[in-house]
């Protein structure tokens, strides 16, 4: 959990304005939802590791002493968002789409990338089950990874189901695929060898292990080649899947919807793509950028998730972009506009005497009134201190407003970078101050 100085701020609010807007192209409407959970809410929906990452809220006031959690902060924003579905479902369209960008807590051990509070930029769909939810949520993700600056990132794309059929067909017991699933979404952090040691750990037979291992060996970048080579394992198989062919055929329609989207030549079918929370049901997806190890984000389709708390089954599918990633790999590659390191301030009002304060204070009204960003000097210092001052901020022009400029109606203007000042009509001196900053980009 970190603190955040002027220029960070500035750039996550930079790539949060520009998620917003795609996101709001697309017609997702904005939701936000509250910091805690009840406990009861959250458990159970990611997993045994994910609860274990839950940072739980003991009881208050006389049942402090027991030790007891009842409440947590929440540890995503999806969850959360099938709860309100259930509580305000009377009040929400039958096809409602949202977006969603707020922080999560989750109690990780830290690491590049990798915090205990961080933003999730969301994005969510519910209410149709049709292939056209999953291109437009991989076009929208598309649009904004773009429009911040990224050019070579992959959308890796695969189904829950096709992970379970492929399992069968490789020999691994229906009880044994959450184990091999947690071991095999871990392939581009241990590598193959590692890979087969944590599927031996989890008992997965040998014979299993090396046909897993092949099978989730991804060939090349063509979608459609790959759905090929997995139907045909599929079908070389001597256990019939028509689950696992009703996958395949559900990534062929995806794939192809997204074809005519900015996604069209991102996405690769990754058969080992697993995801690890436990709620999703069909088609999943992660965003891969060669320099960093993790994703940039992730999601699925998650088709019973709302059930548990409405008690009927809504459709739904999601995708969330994870603004700390996003942020570090920007910060790395100097994606960020210069602009964004701008001072705080385009002028600096100086003050010559406390006893004119006010008209230091309404020059500074009248400066903003005409847009410009002023910065109030509060105490009358030497003029040289107070011009030190404002350069140490890097702001670039001070207002200096003396007796004889009060007189007048008049205020001299500096230019610090160029080291030149000049006298303008006070109702004057907005209009040639921005034109001094547009000259200079």
């Amino acid at each position: 959990m970190r603190d955040f100085l002027p220029e960070d701020v500035r750039r996550r609010a930079h790539v949060i304005g520009i998620i917003a807007r795609v996101y709001e192209r697309y017609g997702f409407e904005p939701l936000e939802t509250p910091a805690v959970e009840n406990l009861e809410t959250l458990l159970g929906k990611y997993g045994d590791e994910g609860n274990q990452l839950i940072f739980k809220i003991l009881k208050r006031g006389e049942h402090e002493a027991t030790g007891q959690a009842d409440l947590a902060l929440r540890y995503d924003l999806t969850v959360p968002l099938a709860r309100v579905i259930a509580h305000h479902n009377a009040k929400l369209p039958r096809f409602f789409k949202r977006y969603q960008i707020q922080p999560v807590w989750r109690a990780d051990r830290p690491a590049r990338g990798r915090f205990r509070e961080f933003y999730q930029c969301d994005v969510d769909a519910l209410g149709s089950t049709s292939p056209a939810v999953e291109a437009e949520l991989c076009a929208a993700v598309a649009d904004a990874l773009l429009e911040l600056g990224f050019s070579d990132f992959v959308i890796r794309l695969n189904h829950r189901q096709l992970l379970a059929s492929i399992l069968t067909a490789s020999g691994v017991p229906a009880p044994l695929h959450g184990p091999a699933l947690v071991a095999i979404d871990k392939l581009d952090k241990i590598g193959p060898d590692g890979v087969l040691g944590e599927l031996a750990e989890r008992g997965v037979e040998e014979a299993a292990r090396g046909a897993v291992l092949a099978a989730f060996r991804s060939t090349g970048h063509d979608p459609a080649e790959e759905l090929d080579r997995l139907s045909n394992l599929l079908a070389s198989s001597a256990v019939g899947d028509a689950a696992g062919e009703a996958a395949v055929t559900n990534l062929r329609q995806i794939t192809a919807l997204a074809a005519g989207t900015r996604a069209d030549g991102r996405i690769r079918i990754d058969a080992a793509l697993a995801r690890g929370l436990s709620y999703y049901t069909g088609a999943i997806m992660e965003i891969a950028v060669p320099d960093l190890a993790g994703s940039l984000g992730g999601g699925g389709r998650y088709d019973n998730l709302v059930g548990m708390f409405l008690g009927q089954d809504v459709p739904a599918c999601g995708f969330s972009l994870g603004l700390e990633r996003i942020l570090v790999v920007m910060g790395e590659r100097n994606m960020f506009p210069p602009a964004l390191a701008r001072s705080a301030a385009d002028v600096m009002v100086a003050v010559f005497d406390s006893a004119d304060l006010r008209h230091a204070i309404a020059l500074a009204g009248l400066l903003r009134s005409e847009g410009l960003r002023v910065l109030l000097y509060p105490d009358a210092d030497k003029i040289g201190k107070q011009i030190k001052y404002a350069d140490s901020r890097a702001v670039p022009f001070v207002a200096l407003l003396g007796g004889n400029e009060i007189a007048a109606g008049t205020v001299t203007v500096k230019d610090l970078k160029a080291q030149t000042q000049n006298t303008y009509d006070q109702t004057a001196a907005a209009a040639a101050i921005r034109e001094a900053l547009k000259d200079r980009g």
